[in-house]
């Protein structure tokens, strides 16, 4: 028996059911009706659960202090999907791209090597994938910066990792409570304590 609450599906929606083989990542662009930051994982449509607090205030903190302290040749963005392959088209939370990668206001999303940084914010409903699941997937995509943010008594904790290129997956290097400041991908000195700051 389940602990889990009984849920009605709306019987006028038309859930998308999946071809042979699974959706492909141009399929993101072209079903109807999809929830917002719906994202493909192993050819399986994701829905997301509705966003925390922490977690928007969070996302915002990291835009917003990333953009500011990026160099010219790189810009900052949240949620937009990245096409790792043709079964798999994530959506980091924040991700650092290349400016030269922008193709318009059209654009739904990035290839993995315009990618500098990819960070995830975890949620309940996202424990495994940004643990496990997404790292792996990005570290063979190439991405080579990834950071893993924790909540921790109402404050960010970053767990920051980079690519290691002979065994093409990832290694920890920090975990940073209060106060991040690392030399890669470039510079940045963010205060975790100002998540609730309006400025």
């Amino acid at each position: 028996m389940s602990a889990a609450p009984e849920y009605e599906l709306d019987e006028r929606y038309n859930y998308p059911v999946p071809p042979p083989g699974g959706w492909t990542a141009d399929d993101l662009d072209r079903l109807p009706d999809l929830p917002p930051h719906t994202e493909l994982i192993d050819g399986s449509l994701v829905f997301l659960s509705p966003r925390t607090a922490f977690h928007a205030r969070t996302m915002r903190l990291l835009e917003n202090t990333l953009l500011a302290q990026a160099p010219d040749d790189l810009d900052v963005i949240r949620e937009m999907t990245v096409k790792l392959n043709k079964r798999n088209r994530p959506e980091p939370d924040v991700l650092v791209f290349r400016a030269e990668a922008n193709s318009g206001a059209g654009q739904t999303w990035y290839r993995p090597e315009d990618v500098v940084l990819a960070i995830e914010v975890v949620s309940e409903d996202s424990e495994d994938r940004d643990r496990e699941v997404k790292p792996r997937k990005y570290a063979a995509a190439g991405i080579r910066h990834y950071w893993r943010v924790e909540e921790n008594e109402g404050l960010p904790v970053v767990y920051v990792y980079e690519l290691d290129p002979a065994t093409n997956s990832y290694s920890a290097a920090g975990i940073f409570h209060n106060r991040i400041k690392v030399p890669v991908p470039f510079p940045i000195d963010v205060d975790l304590t100002a998540i609730n700051h309006r400025r």
